[in-house]
């Protein structure tokens, strides 16, 4: 059986929406286009996807599981073309990705020394594009904090570092040497919560700590300011915290929870001698 992605880009659009409507006015087209469409689906593949209600629209099991499946195969299809354009171009480009607090400046250098013929650009991501920019071909390479999803995914260990509590500089704890991370368990964490388990598993966590009441923030500078104006706490690698300078935050060291890890990602299906060469050179810059 194939798969139609543009039926897989309709599946994912009302899985994300939740709402059929919603979904069809993302996808400029008309709803009972779509409801046919996601019917069509589901007669492919043999299963119910959503259960659907007057308010909402569920996932069902199978439709959870083709909702996991579908988002890699759509990325590596945009990822496909991306190449394919590239090469039609003549473009011969080599992209690295880096997070705040990272430094490829060496690793770039050397790699781009060995490759004269290789337009090497780099490219800061962020929580949520560090891995997504790797599956949708924006980047050859990303250096990557852990914890991430693996699937789809070849990771080289590079080196790993401490993690810090940041907070407002006048909060009770921000003179103190160091803390444990039940210190935070009623602080409001002002990032997703599953770069930190440790705090999202605490047992007995208030509902002052609960994600999901405080605005969604897309970068480290956003956060800083969050937190000197408004309060809230982050967690966040050593050197990204001290790479950002800020008079209202301190950084407290967090004694009982296990360093980040940072990784070299790129995409598993890819085959270039390219990337293999650069993960041993980021190796060996670090």
């Amino acid at each position: 059986m194939d798969v139609d992605l543009r039926k897989l880009r309709y599946f994912v659009a009302v899985a994300e929406e939740s709402h059929f409507g919603r979904a069809a006015e993302r996808l400029h087209i008309t709803q009972p286009v779509l409801s046919r469409q996601i019917r069509a689906l589901e007669h492919e593949v043999g299963a119910q996807l959503f259960i659907r209600g007057r308010q909402s629209t569920e996932l069902t099991a199978a439709g959870g599981q083709l909702l996991e499946d579908a988002r890699p195969l759509l990325a590596a299809a945009q990822a496909l073309v991306l190449r394919v354009q590239q090469a039609e171009r003549g473009a011969a480009t080599f992209t690295v990705g880096f997070m705040p607090g990272i430094t490829v400046t060496r690793a770039v250098r050397e790699f781009t020394a060995r490759h004269p013929e290789l337009d090497v650009q780099v490219v800061r991501t962020s929580w949520d594009t560090q891995v997504r920019s790797v599956h949708e071909g924006v980047l050859d390479v990303s250096f990557v904090r852990l914890p991430v999803e693996h699937r789809g995914l070849t990771l080289r260990p590079l080196f790993h570092e401490p993690r810090v509590a940041v907070l407002p500089a006048r909060h009770r704890l921000a003179g103190k040497q160091s803390l444990g991370i039940a210190d935070l368990a009623a602080e409001q964490l002002l990032q997703d919560p599953d770069a930190v388990p440790e705090w999202r598993d605490l047992p007995g966590r208030s509902s002052a700590g609960e994600a999901g009441s405080w605005p969604v923030f897309h970068t480290v500078e956003e956060k800083l300011e969050h937190v000197a104006t408004s309060g809230g706490v982050l967690v966040l690698p050593l050197s990204t915290a001290a790479y950002y300078t800020h008079t209202d935050v301190a950084h407290v060291p967090i004694d009982d929870i296990g360093p980040n890890e940072v990784c070299l990602a790129w995409s598993a299906d890819r085959r270039s001698p390219l990337l293999s060469e650069f993960a041993d050179i980021a190796a060996e810059q670090h």
